[in-house]
């Protein structure tokens, strides 16, 4: 049985709100590595070396937005490229050792904050809101799969998100289908 409509405006909502935690997120970061540098670097640590271009699919932004995003952070040392052997005129991204200790410091900072700021939910709580998150966001997945990035319903976003890495969407009226 699916939730009241007026669940999902409420659920709205809360997912607008959810923008203060990531601005409190985005404060915690070093002044050096902005948040699209941060989650480059997390995923290379998730998924291992890969091509720019697989790096701008996971990131789902433009290649020039990705392109920025490796060389701040090869410039600071956090991810080598390195000659494809498969194909010379490409690069491989390697997250580097200074780049796993800074993700060391960046997910220690964040824990300290969820455990300071939550510090009166119980741990129960905090495991029911991960496995609901996880349970929003492969959802969201299997829409967009289902979908080719359009979700059904009323609303799309206004603009290319592909180009945002901050996750910002606006809502607007879909366009009408002829």
């Amino acid at each position: 049985m699916a939730a009241a409509h007026s669940q999902y405006a409420e659920l709205s909502r809360q997912i607008s709100a959810v923008g203060a935690v990531k601005r409190s997120l985005a404060r915690i970061l070093p002044a050096d590595c902005p948040g699209g540098s941060a989650a480059a670097l997390t995923l290379l640590e998730r998924h291992g070396e890969m091509r720019m271009s697989k790096l701008a699919e996971l990131l789902a932004v433009d290649m020039s937005v990705t392109s920025r995003h490796v060389a701040h952070a090869a410039e600071r040392g956090w991810i080598e490229r390195l000659p494809d052997p498969a194909d010379k005129r490409s690069r491989i991204l390697r997250l580097t050792l200074s780049g796993r200790e800074l993700l060391g410091e960046l997910d220690r900072r964040v824990t300290d904050m969820f455990a300071r700021t939550l510090d009166d939910w119980t741990d129960d709580e905090v495991g029911q809101l991960n496995a609901l998150l996880g349970r929003l966001r492969s959802s969201f997945g299997d829409c967009r799969d289902r979908h080719e990035g359009r979700y059904e319903g009323r609303y799309e976003s206004r603009h290319d998100d592909r180009h945002d890495t901050q996750d910002s969407y606006a809502r607007t009226p879909l366009r009408q289908e002829k």
